[in-house]
């Protein structure tokens, strides 16, 4: 379990227990805005398998934790972006804890376990253009802007969005 030194937040690897329980949590119309609404309750458990399922060097998800309490989920996975392969990463963090840095320290948190997997030399994050919350997590946790870009997520929906990134290894 990785922790954060300044407080107790931790990031526990994504497990059957509780994983879809989270997803469910993180599955309302509040939560979902920037990235197309929820999902159905057929496409969280897809979700939550394919979560549990990411391996052999493929990436992690995690259940962001706060003083022993579930605040939200993170993780990082492998994608192709522009050509070249790298680690994209996505967090979703729970209203109750929203507002209080659980999200920008879970973000440095994945960094690191991105950077200790040593696959990619670059890890991005795609937020929309107008979700303000998890642009200032990208600039808070130590991302670059790149600028702006359009991605499809979930599949069949495109969205605007600005390009973060961190460079991991300078040797890859």
């Amino acid at each position: 379990m990785k922790r954060s030194p300044a407080r107790d937040l931790r990031l526990a690897p994504w497990s059957e227990e509780d994983g879809l329980t989270l997803l469910h949590r993180l599955n309302t119309p509040e939560m979902t805005s920037h990235l197309g609404g929820p999902e159905t309750d057929e496409k969280v458990a897809d979700r939550h398998r394919r979560y549990l399922a990411l391996g052999d060097g493929k990436g992690q998800m995690f259940r962001i934790t706060l003083d022993g309490r579930t605040a939200g989920s993170i993780g990082y996975w492998e994608t192709t972006w522009q050509g070249e392969q790298v680690w994209e990463t996505g967090w979703g963090v729970l209203p109750e804890f929203q507002g209080v840095g659980v999200a920008a320290d879970a973000a440095r948190l994945v960094i690191e376990a991105a950077r200790m997997a040593g696959r990619h030399a670059h890890l991005h994050a795609f937020p929309a253009t107008d979700h303000g919350a998890s642009n200032a997590v990208c600039r808070k946790a130590g991302f670059t802007l790149r600028g702006e870009s359009t991605v499809e997520y979930p599949k069949g929906n495109w969205h605007a969005c600005n390009d973060w990134r961190v460079t991991l290894s300078a040797d890859r």
